[in-house]
């Protein structure tokens, strides 16, 4: 064999085993991102302080009003319904809410969608915490289906006392073709 056939099976072998890795870094990125989120709070995600029945402890701030906004959006081309029942609540910290929001199949078409949240001031992200939420899950909604669909969250009360405002954004995706897989 010659030295330049040696080599070439040499790349190719290289080659290869960069492709494996990088298809093994793929898989391991979800949950590398699920991890980080958990951690750090970013999207909303964040299971830290939650008790043996899944509910999040805290002692209730009377003291200290937060306003909690609702963005809601569909991503372009998906043609579906989305709102939330109420646009802002006004919470304690510490103390657990509940809100709604409604979701609306319209394309004619069974779809399966997934809202991601996006929590401003930066600085809040790691202070909203989330114990139920419809972005935890795809939705799979049949063509004309609608549903009301709950959020429930606290409040840090270690949220720094320049926030006074938070705003939760979510944005519906097109999941369908995901869910398939």
């Amino acid at each position: 064999m010659t030295d330049a056939k040696r080599g070439n099976r040499h790349l190719l072998f290289q080659l290869s085993l960069a492709v494996v890795a990088m298809f093994g870094f793929g898989f391991a990125l979800v949950p590398l991102y699920d991890m980080l989120c958990d951690i750090t709070g970013l999207n909303g995600k964040n299971s830290a302080m939650l008790t043996e029945a899944g509910e999040i402890d805290y002692g209730v701030d009377e003291a200290r009003t937060v306003t909690v906004q609702f963005v809601t959006t569909v991503n372009a081309g998906m043609a579906w319904g989305f709102e939330a029942v109420e646009r802002k609540v006004e919470v304690h910290p510490g103390e657990l809410s509940t809100v709604e929001f409604r979701v609306r199949n319209d394309s004619g078409r069974d779809m399966v969608g997934q809202a991601v949240p996006s929590v401003r001031p930066a600085d809040a992200a790691g202070y909203l915490r989330k114990t139920e939420c419809f972005c935890f899950d795809r939705q799979p909604l049949a063509a004309d289906e609608s549903r009301v669909m709950p959020m429930r969250f606290v409040v840090d009360p270690d949220l720094p006392e320049y926030v006074d405002t938070i705003n939760l954004s979510y944005t519906f995706f097109d999941a369908t073709q995901l869910a398939s897989r």
